[in-house]
């Protein structure tokens, strides 16, 4: 019995040595489990892989093309058929010639086989020359649009990642609300009981109390979506995330020119570069429609081969049948289109409208790389200056607090007073909590918008993250 008692008490203290030393997830740890497991970033690499062969499969058609066909068969075959036959009198030649009809009977077996050998290389087709220079562009579209993906993976991650713990942040101000106010309704209570305050001071704090358990049940019900959101990208369930210390640094975005950063969207925004591959694709689609109207050269070489082992009877007569033949041929063959019946035209029209429509989608998306840069740039800058008076509203309401309850206390303010200022700190601490991620989201954006954003820059920010937190279990309960 000791040694089991024994063994239970060390298994009990292992396990609560791991759960003491569990280390909290930090945002670097979980753009790691998404990049794995989110399924838009493999499906945009699932889908980069097939367009890489677009290459090879361009360049295959400017390769000599061989291949050979052929059968061994069986053949049974029975016929009957008569035809008119002219008969002459050759005892007398004043005779006039009779006409017969003569019965042709004929059978044949045969065992056969043939095969047939074709080269052929190309000479001259415009559309396999252009198929071949779209496939370049095909292949740096398809990475374009898989950079795209991974950098809209890592704003998603550090969207979803500040989202959860501004949520966390919202729930514990949340509660430490309902906390004050349930205090305070029971402090008005005994007041009340002993003649100091009228009976609205109490509804006012009822009232408070109310309004704050409403807010707790709502903060729970955001935490738990931001929770499932992060949870879709990575396919995992965190328990504690680090959050940025008090001292986490405010820098301005570098360099501090608007226009720099415009300008480096319009040259590097991975959107943009990817509209501009489509343009070039869609021009070598023109080009390919416009190969209707050309001629094509081939060069070919073919040898063919028959052999036959046959038995025919004829009216009666049997005997063999035998058939072996080869035969080789060398030459060009062309092609020149005359008249299609305006296939070709609409084919060319059609592209060339598909083109006008790939520089308008260009033109968009240089327009929205400037519009989200300028926007991402300025949100940065003002949400810098916002945290710092964010944090100077955190302690003024603080001491505006401290300050009211004292007034309380002799008699100078009243119940409503004090709730006021309970719910302005509140406010700030939200407010001040879900700017500082607000912050970090928009450096984030600034460089994807940028075109420049890569895992580094979430290295950097990780580095901010010095306070780990553990996040409460808010699943309600049936």
């Amino acid at each position: 019995m000791r040694v089991k008692s024994l063994s239970l008490v060390c298994g009990i203290a292992i396990a609560l040595l791991s759960v003491g030393t569990a280390q909290a997830e930090n945002l670097l740890q979980v753009y790691q489990d998404a990049v794995k497991n989110d399924p838009l970033v493999r499906e945009a690499d699932a889908r980069r892989m097939a367009a890489l062969e677009a290459k090879p499969q361009a360049r295959g058609l400017l390769f000599p093309q061989v291949g050979i066909n052929g059968q061994v068969a069986t053949r049974n075959g029975n016929s009957q058929s008569v035809f008119n036959q002219r008969v002459d009198n050759d005892n007398d030649p004043l005779t006039p010639p009779v006409i017969v009809t003569v019965p042709n009977r004929q059978k044949s077996d045969s065992d056969f086989w043939n095969y047939q050998a074709q080269a052929t290389q190309t000479l001259f087709r415009w559309d396999q020359w252009q198929e071949l220079k779209r496939a370049d562009s095909q292949v740096a579209l398809a990475e374009a649009n898989y950079r795209v993906a991974q950098q809209d993976l890592m704003v998603r991650v550090a969207t979803r990642y500040f989202d959860v713990l501004a949520a966390e942040d919202t729930l514990a101000a949340a509660e430490a609300t309902l906390q004050a106010f349930t205090r305070q309704l029971e402090q008005a209570e005994k007041r009340f009981e002993v003649g100091l305050i009228a009976i609205t001071d109490v509804q006012e704090a009822r009232a408070a109390h109310d309004s704050a358990t409403a807010g707790v049940i709502a903060a729970k019900r955001a935490l738990a979506s931001s929770n499932e959101a992060l949870r879709e990208l990575t396919g995992e369930a965190y328990t504690s995330l680090d959050k940025p210390s008090e001292q986490m640094p405010l820098d301005q975005p570098q360099p501090l020119d608007e226009q720099a950063w415009v300008t480096d969207a319009l040259e590097k925004n991975l959107n943009v570069i990817a509209a501009r591959l489509g343009v070039d694709v869609a021009t070598r689609n023109v080009s390919i429609a416009r190969s209707g109207y050309m001629p094509t050269v081939d060069l070919f070489a073919q040898h063919s081969e028959f052999d036959a082992n046959a038995t025919q009877t004829n009216n009666g007569l049997r005997g063999p049948a035998d058939t072996n033949q080869k035969q080789d041929t060398i030459g060009l063959q062309f092609t020149i289109p005359i008249y299609t019946g305006g296939t070709t035209q609409s084919k060319v029209r059609e592209q060339v409208y598909l083109q006008r429509a790939e520089r308008e989608r260009l033109e968009g998306a240089m327009r929205k790389a400037e519009r989200d840069t300028r926007d991402a740039y300025l949100s940065v800058i003002a949400e810098k200056a916002r945290v710092q008076a964010l944090a100077q509203s955190v302690k003024s309401n603080k001491t505006a607090l401290e300050a009211t309850e004292a007034g309380f206390e002799v008699g100078t303010r009243t119940t409503v007073d004090v709730l006021d200022a309970r719910r302005r700190l509140f406010e700030a601490e939200r407010d001040y909590a879900r700017s500082r991620y607000d912050y970090l989201i928009n450096l984030v954006k600034l460089k994807s918008a940028a075109g420049v954003l890569a895992p580094q820059d979430l290295s950097t920010i990780n580095a901010f993250l010095t306070q780990p937190t553990t996040l409460p279990v808010v699943r309600p309960k049936p």
